[in-house]
């Protein structure tokens, strides 16, 4: 009988599946916001359950396996060690009430607290003694990180201050991780894994929210000023990142071999709706040497597929993407400039596989009718699945409060291609 996984691999592997692999869930990029999780569970008349929150930063729900199955999902995560905030997520889980009251399950050791102008702030660690790292505005949906950036003297930067998070997997860390891929594995579907240390700037983890004293350049606008203005200091700190990453893919291939089938590599976003963030120049000094070393490695002893992520007009950079391994491309920003979805497939579609791209969450999913949701649906689908190299997601993770009927839109949509295809 042909599993979930399957039909991912057919689509990774460029042939053409019996139908449209589907994901919510699998990345922190290609999930669902809590909201949304609970809505549709009722939509599907699924037993009442409190929604997890794996990653509280995005407030993104865990998409259980009934949900799964009446989505029709053909893809699962390995769940991570802990939060973005740090906070541990293999012990017991509790209770919070959110401003707009839904209740959720967080883990147990996070610690969340009011602010007087009704919003919420998340600890490192879970630790009160120290600064909050995040905070969820009064009317917001999720967290933004919290800039906790120090003082520092221009000519004595130390790369190390950017790299204390990047440390060797211990033994317990490393047999809770092949536990995790064994559970994913045995579900049956595609197991999609982040791997610890591969996201180089990645600015969800440049300000350090799982670190209770954060040193070094921690302020996003610092960071990105640093890639122009202090360039050797970045390599030190890729450098030293990835001499770690190095160590902990054999430790993982080791301990995990083929229970994975796809890995995030990297969250690094290279777009904005118009344009790139910085030159093909910079991209290909700073960051290229980085990726093709991790994706060589992955290559050459694993038999997983790598994943990066990058929102935004970035087409300009995908060759180079290509060129230096990448399997797979997400969210796929098809509203960006330069992203046509016709031109993305005729020039990549044979060498990437595009996993997203199905439909926009800017504007047709949040704001636009069922029939619009459908229509659009239909075009991805017809267009990204030729020959394979497709895996149905939104662009990005679906946001808080999406329309349960626009949701169930997308659903029946992608059924429909899947019925008139046979």
């Amino acid at each position: 009988m042909e599993t979930g996984r399957d039909v991912v691999l057919d689509a990774l592997n460029h042939r053409q599946p019996s139908k449209v692999p589907v994901d919510f869930g699998g990345t922190s990029c290609s999930g669902m916001h809590c909201s949304v999780v609970a809505a549709l569970r009722d939509h599907f008349g699924l037993e009442k359950r409190v929604v997890k929150i794996h990653e509280p930063f995005q407030m993104l729900g865990y998409i259980e396996e009934d949900l799964r199955q009446a989505m029709g999902v053909d893809a699962t995560i390995a769940m991570p060690l802990s939060t973005m905030f740090g906070d541990d997520v293999a012990g017991d889980w509790k209770e919070w009430k959110t401003w707009w009251g839904q209740t959720v399950l967080i883990p147990s050791g996070m610690r969340v607290a009011a602010t007087d102008d009704g919003g919420f702030v998340a600890y490192p660690q879970g630790d009160t003694l120290v600064p909050p790292c995040a905070k969820m505005p009064a009317t917001g949906y999720f967290f933004d990180a919290v800039i906790r950036q120090e003082g520092f003297d221009e000519d004595e930067l130390d790369p190390t201050d950017n790299t204390e998070e990047f440390t060797v997997l211990g033994e317990s860390d490393l047999a809770r991780i092949a536990a995790a891929a064994k559970a994913a594995r045995d579900s049956g579907l595609a197991v999609v894994a982040g791997l610890p240390g591969t996201a180089f700037g990645d600015i969800a983890f440049v300000p350090g929210m799982s670190l209770k004293k954060p040193k070094g350049v921690r302020d996003v606008a610092e960071w990105y000023m640093s890639i122009a203005a202090r360039p050797e200091f970045v390599h030190k700190v890729f450098d030293r990142q990835c001499e770690v990453a190095m160590e902990n893919l054999k430790l993982l291939k080791a301990r995990v071999g083929d229970n994975y089938d796809v890995v995030f590599v990297c969250g690094t976003d290279f777009g904005t709706q118009i344009s790139t963030f910085c030159s093909l120049d910079a991209l290909e000094e700073l960051y290229l040497p980085y990726y093709g070393k991790i994706n060589r490695w992955i290559h050459e002893n694993t038999s997983w597929k790598t994943f990066k992520h990058s929102c935004g007009a970035i087409e300009p950079f995908i060759e180079s993407l290509v060129g230096v391994g990448f399997d797979v491309l997400n969210p796929v920003q098809c509203s960006a400039t330069g992203m046509d979805p016709r031109l993305l497939k005729d020039k990549y579609g044979s060498r990437l596989t595009f996993w997203g791209g199905g439909i926009d969450t800017q504007k047709t999913l949040p704001f636009g009718k069922p029939e619009e949701v459908r229509a659009q649906v239909l075009e991805r689908c017809r267009i990204f699945n030729e020959n394979g190299g497709f895996v149905f997601n939104a662009i990005h993770n679906v946001q808080a409060m999406t329309p349960t009927a626009n949701m169930a839109a997308l659903l029946d949509a992608i059924t429909e291609f899947n019925t008139a295809g046979k």
